[in-house]
């Protein structure tokens, strides 16, 4: 029951629902690739064709038979890309020139790179004579048929949002019509007397140019709709019910308007959507933005629409409240019509970098520009707020430059800087201040979550260490991620023993095993981390999939890491032997899945960190990193066994919750 403060308001999460339960994705429809960034794929799609469709080279150089070795051999043919050397037959003793990307002769098996090569100077021009100077083997620098996208291969997933690698990958595989969510159309216009066109060179008394209308067209436009500009209608019931009809008439999907939605006398914007249809809200226990309507218009059957019914958002009048209320109501209601699976805007931890006082009653959204810092105040790399100034909902210069919204809850009290708290991004993460060592951070809005990271060009004598919170919670916006922190705290902390390690990545994603292999994959083998730690998901329920993701990437396994990460938690709760952690090596990095509670992976760290910093100079190829000097067993300590260690961990256990997952 709401309280006498905040009347019939209702909460912003409740409001929100409300809107997301009213909003349902456009039927699908068909468009070319060009029409199709940054949409919703409707379905999914599979390669009808292999890619390469022909043995390919990798390299300049002459296709071989690989058993003949090194020695002369005369060129009989050339294959280029594009030319697939037909009717030519490379047998033992003979050779052909290929470049990159052409074609491999019937009868060759290797390619040998032109470096590897030397041509004979007085070989006639008619018959060229090489002579390779390196042994080599069946299959090297041959790219097989089908060896990149297989026959049937899913290429993209229903629900993927397409990007331009995306649609490059459908002209690849000869896809040039793609069913995906269209984005809904918006008819939008403003309401007052006292409102004239931007345009107006002179304002007489009482008159002020309406910036709501070009603010939201803009807004709009950003999340990619299309839209109809109504213009301004003055405060008159039936101007503003005419416009109304043909608005709802005109087939839209959402309809936006700005003012009259108060309690004034000429405001008529919400009995007349409550004439129209059904009003779910007006009024929301949020600072700015407290009257902001939402309803719902079913259109008569002579409409000419996508869906089955229009939304209609009643903004605020202040600036600063209508921007507030689209980025946190109107942005989610597009998304889902689009057909986004998670429609909400992602949201970080920030640490505040001056003080600022929170409202007494409601929830208040306090613009701010926010960063990436290398050190957050903390002592490590984190996300800081710089309030954009005195916040008030006219003051339209408190949301330049903001790409966040601060999530500050009633108290009335001052939050010091250097809090943590929530916040809203409602726009690009544009810079970096600190160091230049980093020299890139993004947000990047995936499938059902929100990936946050940052590229070092760390010295390569320091361990460069990423951190994967795997989580739908997280991912989804519904909790704060506590792990992730409290990961790279325990690391950068530990940076001496590790020899110089430091977080230099991370990322929140869903439980999903596509997801965390993608960016598992990427940060091995494109950014090349030297350890990457993974939190959560390792448990018994049906969404813990990290261990199923991180073992088909695996090629070498390193049990023993486990075991040790094991036995320190039986320490803690017998729980901890349902975990089903995995860990080991892919190229040069080592890959350990962490628990995903926060107390659990600051434990297992410290117990692997005696051996960590030896592993990591053995993975990265030093031969002369030897172990710890053996110990007689004699003189070890006693090991525990299962049984000590799970009796000790019964009778002692410090934290009941599970470590297994997140």
């Amino acid at each position: 029951m709401a309280s006498s403060a905040t009347g019939n308001m209702i909460p912003v999460e409740a409001a929100l629902e409300m809107v997301l339960n009213a909003s349902q994705r456009l039927p699908p429809i068909t468009v070319p690739i060009h029409d199709a960034l940054g949409k919703i794929l409707a379905e999914d799609v599979k390669a009808s064709d292999p890619l390469p469709p022909y043995p390919a080279s990798i390299k300049d150089g002459y296709a071989v038979v690989a058993s003949d070795g090194p020695g002369d051999y005369p060129v009989i043919t050339e294959s280029r890309a594009g030319n697939d050397a037909v009717g030519v037959t490379v047998t033992s003793g003979t050779v052909a020139y290929v470049t990159t990307g052409g074609p491999i002769p019937d009868g060759a098996d290797a390619v040998v790179q032109v470096e590897d090569t030397q041509l004979i100077e007085n070989a006639s021009a008619e018959s060229k004579i090489v002579r390779i100077l390196k042994q080599t083997s069946s299959g090297v620098d041959i790219r097989p048929v089908g060896c990149d996208i297989a026959i049937g291969d899913l290429v993209l997933k229903s629900g993927k949002r397409l990007g331009a690698a995306e649609i490059g990958l459908l002209a690849t595989i000869g896809v040039l019509m793609v069913k995906i969510y269209p984005t809904p159309s918006v008819a939008l216009f403003s309401t007052g007397d006292e409102l004239v066109e931007p345009t107006a060179e002179c304002l007489t008394h009482g008159q002020i140019r309406d910036s709501n209308r070009a603010m939201i067209l803009a807004a709009a436009s950003q999340q990619q709709c299309k839209v109809h500009d109504l213009g301004i209608v003055h405060d008159n019931e039936q101007d503003i019910e005419r416009v109304l009809e043909n608005a709802i008439s005109s087939g839209v999907d959402i309809i936006i308007t700005s003012g009259g939605v108060s309690m004034g006398d000429r405001d008529f914007v919400k009995p007349l959507l409550g004439k129209k249809g059904k009003i779910y809200f007006d009024k929301v226990c949020m600072k700015p933005g407290k009257p902001l309507t939402f309803a719902e218009i079913l259109p008569g059957s002579t409409s000419n629409r996508q869906s089955d019914k229009v939304l209609a958002f009643g903004l605020p009048g202040n600036p600063v409240s209508c921007l507030v209320c689209f980025n946190l109501f109107v942005v989610p209601a597009i998304r889902r019509l689009s057909g986004w699976a998670n429609p909400h805007l992602p949201r970080v931890h920030a640490t505040l970098k001056q003080s600022v006082k929170t409202d007494p009653v409601r929830l208040e959204f306090h613009g701010a520009i926010m960063s990436w810092e290398l050190d957050n105040g903390k002592g490590i790399p984190g996300f800081v707020a710089e309030s954009t100034g005195h916040q008030r909902s006219s003051r339209l210069l408190s949301m330049k430059s903001a790409n966040a919204l601060l999530e500050l809850s009633p108290s009335g009290k001052l939050i010091p800087a250097g809090t943590s708290v929530p916040a809203i991004v409602i726009s690009d993460i544009m810079g970096i201040s600190g160091s230049s060592s980093f020299h890139s951070v993004e947000l990047k809005d995936n499938r059902q979550g929100i990936i946050s990271e940052n590229v070092s060009e760390a010295l390569d004598s320091a361990y460069r260490v990423a951190i994967l919170t795997v989580s739908d919670t997280v991912a989804l916006g519904k909790g704060p991620d506590r792990s992730g922190p409290r990961a790279i705290s325990v690391v950068n902390s530990l940076s001496e023993k590790l020899g110089g390690g430091r977080v230099v990545a991370t990322a929140v994603v869903p439980d999903e095993v596509e997801d965390i292999r993608n960016i598992i994959q990427r940060w091995s083998d494109v950014e090349k981390m030297d350890l990457i730690l993974t939190l959560g998901g390792t448990g018994f329920t049906p969404r813990d999939v990290t261990p199923e993701a991180t073992k088909v990437l695996i090629e070498k396994e390193t049990p023993g890491l486990l075991h040790v990460m094991m036995q320190e938690s039986l320490k803690v709760t017998p729980f901890a032997m349902l975990s089903r952690s995995a860990a080991g090596i892919r190229g040069t990095t080592l890959i350990i899945n962490m628990p995903g509670n926060p107390n659990a992976v600051a434990e297992c760290m410290e117990a692997l960190i005696p051996a960590l910093k030896h592993a990591l100079r053995q993975v990265k190829g030093d031969k002369r990193e030897k172990h710890s000097r053996h110990v007689p067993h004699a003189q070890a300590a006693p090991i525990d066994t299962w049984e000590t260690s799970f009796q000790r961990a019964s009778n002692s256990a410090k934290e009941p919750g599970c470590p297994c997952s997140h």
